[in-house]
């Protein structure tokens, strides 16, 4: 029988103080990083010690003020910045680090709220036991960040150990003093051994991090972690309840672990992989967009394929609907809260949320297994020995499926350009990845003229709209360009395919830096609408372009409302499809404009570069590999955005909006 547990959002009342107050004595230490003269200068010393004050403010008033304790938090974040500055422009990794840092926190920032519930309220232990969970989760980053940077002085980097500890035992000492006497007695004297250590470690200056850390998180953090499950709360429920937050933190996590592992030795082939590379490849297979630095089938051994391969199945399928599921079977149950936010993310039928997610992973596992089946085969056929041949229709089968674009070919599918077999099955298994699940479920159908949601109807036609559209003009204006080699059947096939493929693919059989101009802005427009919601596709979707369209069709006709077969069309719709189509114009505009500043590349290739990264596409004209590590930094963050970008915007813009006040007049603007 599954348990109901409950979900006690005061939790985290307090906690965010802990975080702030441990988190403030490293602040100081960025007016070391990247220092060129020493001492550091004195605005970036005034800028790192402010960064403490402010975050220390912020901790001190967020409960009392929430509006003053963002202010604070807003100061510090900026003041950190400034005293972080020289080190950041000078080093890729640290910028991009910086800048996830930055906008995570920031967001964190914005969005708290002090919970309202009907619940008990915090008491005076239940806050301290907060601060103090919350403080120890944030000493082995400090830790981490001491042991991983030369820049420090040796007595600094001490120092702020000493000092982080110091401050997360004052909490514990607090917690303590107010638990019953039996525990006071062994806690006290297990916290009396810690501060002993710690001063040896610093008189000597050996930073026995490890040690300690793992002492901490036993003597400090175990009673408190047993106390919070004991009442029933689980540390995801923070993640889980805001689909915004859940977006951002399974895909940065799922990054952040592919980096690591791409990055041991047993991943590559020979040569060491440099850490912006490992990221870059990272994020690509997690956003499945297929931008590469390094040659997938060359540079990567058989476990660093098979490492992408399940990043790339983990970040198409998302992580978060085999999470959902696994907690089902143990038998975890979520809150209508996090329903509604799971459902918002997946497209699904809230109403019996684990039976579509199932029906996912279902439909999703058939047709890849009968995608590499087919292309084993196919792969065999065409002279691969069979555990090859077996291991590239896998591997094919589920990045075309997932529109990831990797393929252990380094020219991707151009020696098979007219294998019309293999093509055929790998754009199929691209078309079927880019509509949703549900929408893949109600072809048959559709195909029966059978009634289907006016929703997946637009999907559906606006994707066989735009595939048609695709393959015509390509077939036209390169039948005497990179088409003239081929057959008419055979022109056919690649236009066909290189039409699909632009659909957020990756994949190509012809050269795409040699297009005529004609070709390369339909290419670029094919790229920047993507698939449809739901599936793994990027871009603006399908039905976003399909509902403008209508609504541009309506106007020009003279009609005030859009009705699509009997219905009408809410017009907060349109407004969330405006609203996508101008942000998605708005980061394309500063990707393009910040990679034309920071690299010497012709703007037709930067272009390119950008719209495949944004749409998650990964197509390329060849310049991925000449980036420098700034412009792979900038595209890393931009497939980060194209992937989780339009999903969060999609899932906010989703979300109930206040009513509009009803003495508000009308107004009309001109607009020509």
């Amino acid at each position: 029988m599954r348990k109901q547990y409950i979900n006690r959002p005061f939790v985290r009342t307090a906690g965010p103080q802990g975080l702030l107050i441990v988190l403030s004595v490293c602040l100081p230490a960025l007016t070391w990083l990247g220092t060129f003269t020493d001492p550091p200068p004195a605005w970036r010393i005034g800028a790192g010690f402010l960064a403490a004050i402010f975050c220390l403010l912020c901790a001190l008033s967020m409960i009392d003020s929430v509006l003053l304790g963002k202010i604070f938090g807003l100061l510090a974040l900026l003041a950190a910045g400034v005293a972080a500055w020289p080190y950041l422009i000078h080093d890729p990794f640290a910028a991009l680090a910086g800048i996830v840092m930055f906008i995570y926190i920031a967001f964190s920032l914005y969005d708290y709220r002090e919970p309202q519930t009907k619940q008990r309220k915090s008491t005076h232990p239940d806050r301290c036991k907060q601060r103090l969970l919350w403080g120890g989760m944030v000493l082995p980053v400090i830790a981490f960040f001491v042991e991983n940077t030369d820049q420090l002085p040796g007595l600094l980097a001490n120092g702020i150990l000493v000092a982080a500890t110091i401050l997360e035992l004052v909490l514990f000492g607090q917690w303590v003093r107010l638990q019953t006497p039996p525990i006071k007695i062994w806690l006290h004297l297990a916290g009396l051994a810690v501060p002993g250590a710690l001063g040896l470690a610093f008189y000597y200056q050996v930073i026995l991090s490890f040690s300690i850390i793992i002492a901490l998180l036993l003597i400090v953090l175990a009673w408190p972690l047993q106390s919070v499950f004991e009442n029933r709360f689980y540390w995801w429920e923070t993640f889980l309840n805001h689909p915004a937050r859940l977006l951002f933190s399974t895909f940065l996590f799922l990054c952040f672990v592919g980096s690591i592992l791409l990055s041991l030795p047993v991943a590559r082939n020979s040569q060491s992989i440099a850490t912006v590379d490992a990221v870059f490849t990272s994020v690509s297979a997690v956003c499945v967009t297929g931008l590469a630095v390094l040659d997938t089938p060359t540079q990567f051994s058989l476990i660093g394929q098979f490492i992408i391969l399940l990043l790339i199945q983990l970040g198409g399928l998302g992580i978060m609907t085999i999470t959902t599921v696994a907690m089902q079977v143990m038998g975890i149950r979520m809150s209508l809260r996090q329903e509604r936010a799971l459902t918002s993310m997946t497209n699904t039928d809230h109403r019996n949320l684990l039976h579509s997610l199932v029906t996912i992973l279902k439909l999703t596992f058939l047709i890849e297994l009968i995608g590499t089946v087919l292309l084993t085969v196919l792969f065999w056929q065409a002279g691969d020995h069979p555990a090859m041949a077996f291991w590239r229709g896998l591997f094919t089968a589920i990045s075309a499926f997932c529109n990831a674009g990797f393929a252990l070919q380094s020219n991707s599918l151009v020696n098979y350009n007219t294998n019309t077999a293999i093509l055929t099955v790998v754009s199929w298994l691209i078309v079927i990845g880019g509509l949703a699940p549900a929408t893949t479920l109600l072809l048959p159908r559709y195909l029966r003229r059978q009634p289907i949601p006016i929703s997946d109807r637009i999907a559906i036609l606006t994707s066989i709209a735009l595939l048609i559209f695709g393959t015509g003009a390509i077939l036209v204006l390169e039948w005497n360009g990179e088409l003239r080699r081929f057959g008419f059947q055979d022109k056919l096939l690649n236009a066909w395919f290189q039409s699909v493929t632009l659909r957020t693919a990756g994949f190509n059989t012809i050269a795409i830096q040699h297009v005529v101009s004609p070709v390369y802005l339909i290419m670029l427009m094919l790229m920047f609408i993507g698939g449809s919601p739901g599936g793994t596709a990027g871009g603006i979707k399908t039905t976003t372009i399909g509902i403008l369209m209508t609504a541009f069709w309506t106007k020009i006709t003279n009609r005030h409302e859009i009705i699509i077969q009997h219905t009408r069309v809410r017009p907060g719709s349109i407004y969330r499809a405006v609203t996508i189509l101008i942000s998605g114009i708005i980061i394309w505009f500063a990707t393009v404009l910040i990679l034309e500043i920071t690299q010497q590349l012709p703007a037709r290739d930067i272009i390119f570069e950008a719209t495949s990264a944004l749409a998650t596409v990964g197509l390329s004209t060849g310049i991925t590999a000449s980036l420098d590590p700034i412009g792979k930094v900038i595209v890393i963050i931009v497939m980060f955005i194209g992937r989780t970008g339009p999903m969060t915007l999609f899932t906010l813009l989703s979300e109930d909006q206040a009513n509009p006040i009803p003495d508000s007049p009308d107004v009309r603007i001109s607009l020509n």
